[in-house]
């Protein structure tokens, strides 16, 4: 998810889509084949325009290395690369052979598209808001779809805040963020249907004494519980003694009197199945967005740890409730893209 800077928003999904109809062409002409086959084990790049330690991220990266422990991949990575270095980079991994390029083209996705059509024996699996082009056979594009954990995270905030009052700091009201604010405040509202929100974005990816800020600026007007969105939110609770609700990665080792509870991404479904898709012949344009959800193992809600015995047995029953339903089927956590509001 995520670059460092606000590029990505640089270009509309009109003007992106009436582009990308000229790469399309491209491709075509290139002649994307509908099938790409690799042996095992094979060779996988990752290109992050963030640390590999940046929450998003450490998903991907997380996965590359344990399906490389296995066997199943040879990795390597970039870090830190700008959006305006992100498509030379991605072309000398596949001028160096790579397999399968995997990434997050947020702040490059028009230039993404055009080296993938430049290389279309390569599979490129890359964090986007956009959908795939059939006519790009080779460009698959995935997002962290946890709003089930989210939700679930949600219930668990909704009883623990004595307030009523709930504050919410995040990067940037983007799809792949609101949609997760928003499930998280629809379990909350289970619990308790007149919990207020404060909703504040920091307008960057990484900026932990900005993110701080803005949550102590929320604890001065009410708020008893905050949603951790971003790297310092937790500081922010920890040093004013208050609890704080995680978000893709379990951060509770770090601070056991303050994180309740976290959705966790795993990242592995939707690597595992484009391997295997490679390794098949079988890797086309799809959106691997499905293997986010819970019931294909994409997310989950992190273990209570410190505080398990400390949530409220109505919403643990809750909580149990509607993990089985979402498994089932019998229950869906409504994707809502847009942008999250104070209350």
């Amino acid at each position: 998810m995520k670059n460092q800077d606000k590029g990505r928003t640089a270009i509309s999904r009109r003007s992106f889509m009436a582009t990308t109809a000229g790469t399309a062409v491209l491709a075509g002409a290139l002649g994307t084949p509908s099938r790409l086959l690799a042996a095992s084990p094979i060779k996988v790049a990752g290109v992050y325009t963030v640390p590999v330690e940046q929450q998003w991220v450490s998903r991907i990266h997380k996965a590359a290395v344990t399906a490389q422990g296995r066997g199943d991949i040879e990795y390597t990575f970039s870090e830190n690369v700008s959006n305006t270095d992100y498509p030379r980079v991605m072309r000398e991994y596949a001028e160096q052979g790579y397999q399968m390029i995997v990434g997050e083209v947020f702040g490059a996705e028009q230039e993404a598209r055009e080296v993938a059509a430049d290389y279309p024996d390569i599979a490129f699996l890359m964090g986007s808001s956009f959908k795939p082009d059939p006519a790009l056979g080779n460009f698959s594009v995935f997002d962290n779809y946890i709003q089930d954990a989210s939700y679930l995270s949600g219930i668990i905030a909704g009883s623990k805040t004595k307030s009523g009052n709930i504050g919410m700091v995040g990067g940037f009201p983007i799809p792949e963020v609101n949609r997760l604010m928003n499930a998280f405040m629809a379990g909350a509202q289970e619990m308790n249907p007149d919990i207020k929100f404060q909703v504040s974005f920091i307008g960057s990816w990484f900026d932990p004494p900005k993110a701080k800020e803005t949550a102590f600026a929320m604890i001065e007007k009410g708020a008893d519980l905050l949603y951790a969105e971003r790297f310092g939110v937790s500081d922010a609770a920890q040093e004013r003694g208050i609890l704080a609700i995680g978000n893709v990665i379990d951060t509770q080792a770090e601070y056991p009197k303050t994180v309740v509870a976290s959705a966790i991404w795993h990242f592995e479904p939707t690597l595992d199945k484009a391997v295997e898709n490679v390794k098949a012949g079988t890797f086309t344009a799809e959106d691997y967005g499905i293997y986010s959800f819970m019931k294909e193992g994409g997310c989950s809600l992190a273990p209570l740890g410190t505080f398990e015995g400390k949530v409220p047995q109505k919403a643990m029953a809750l909580v149990a409730q509607r993990t089985g339903e979402i498994k089932s089927g019998a229950f869906t956590v409504k994707i809502n893209d847009e942008d999250p509001k104070s209350s």
